[in-house]
């Protein structure tokens, strides 16, 4: 699929170039995967579709509508196939296409339905409220990202793809807003992994063709490898200033001067009513104490006796 031009916008003449959408060897690839999907859908729709039929019509009518039932189906696939690619850039320009035409549509109904001056103050009010408060311009903002992030990680998937020389773009499925910046779901195609992703340097290139400040790619499924999530740190949401609540939870009638508990515990004070500790261990000055005996060196060591259980300390000595 292309598309040709006469003049540039600065008046030179392309007569002749093209502009090519779907690249020649995708058109071939598809077109050799739709004829075989048509003459596989057609043969196995006409056995099962003309056996099914058989029971209920003559064997010959029923052949005839499974055949039918066949070419119907298998023009459906061939069809479907030879315009995936199309499909695709479709899905993926799907949101900017649906508000184009709530916006076109929305505009002729407002003018039709409303006198000019109103229409014009209500563009005023949908144009000038976010512009004015903040959070409200954060909400809107916040989807127009996603769409922005949707279109920088298919090109840069291009350009990884072209320099490799191998795999196929991924489809990119949903993107949403974070506090952080925005979370995609991406299903890589054959020929790429998350392996491929995690590559020195290859994160830093799509926090490049994101405008992020940081991108992490890891599994969004543990059972199927091609489902990937893509999380894009534009802002760290926990740096803000953080207002603390306690200073409202103290009473009004609170006067200014009233002590507090000093930061540090007092140390070294006398409690008087703290009795001292009494000393446990009893003394008698008066009774004399004879020296014990000492206990003779025996010459003779004795040995360990064996313990019953078998066990010897020696051992582990």
């Amino acid at each position: 699929m292309s598309q040709s031009s006469g003049r540039t916008m600065f008046g030179s003449s392309t007569r002749g170039q093209t502009v090519t959408v779907i690249e020649a060897p995708t058109r071939r690839s598809q077109r050799r995967k739709a004829i075989v999907a048509f003459w596989v859908t057609l043969v196995v729709v006409a056995l099962l579709g003309g056996t099914v039929a058989s029971h209920y019509l003559h064997p010959i009518l029923g052949g005839l509508l499974g055949v039918l039932g066949g070419l119907v189906l298998g023009a459906v696939v061939f069809a479907l196939i030879v315009a995936w690619p199309v499909l695709r850039i479709v899905w993926h320009w799907l949101a900017e296409i649906v508000i184009a035409l709530v916006v076109v549509y929305g505009w002729t109904w407002l003018m039709q339905a409303t006198p000019l001056w109103l229409a014009l103050v209500l563009v005023v009010v949908l144009v000038g409220v976010p512009a004015a408060f903040g959070r409200v311009r954060h909400w809107v903002l916040a989807p127009v990202w996603c769409l922005i992030v949707r279109h920088r990680l298919r090109v840069c998937f291009a350009a990884f793809i072209a320099t490799n020389r191998s795999g196929t773009l991924p489809l990119i499925l949903l993107a949403r807003p974070t506090p952080a910046g925005e979370r995609v779901w991406l299903w890589l195609r054959p020929g790429l992994s998350i392996r491929d992703l995690e590559q020195d340097g290859q994160v830093q290139k799509l926090a490049v063709a994101c405008w992020a400040n940081e991108v992490r790619v890891t599994r969004a499924s543990r059972k199927r490898a091609a489902l990937i999530r893509v999380d894009i740190t534009r802002r760290e949401p926990l740096t803000g200033t953080v207002m603390s609540p306690l200073p409202n939870r103290v009473p009004a009638d609170m006067p200014d001067n009233t002590l507090t508990a000093p930061a540090t515990p007092p140390v070294g004070v006398n409690l008087a009513d703290v009795p001292h500790p009494r000393n446990t261990r009893a003394t008698n000055t008066n009774s004399t104490t004879e020296p014990r005996p000492r206990r003779g060196r025996n010459t003779a060591a004795t040995p360990p006796e064996d313990e019953p259980s078998g066990f010897d300390p020696r051992d582990y000595a």
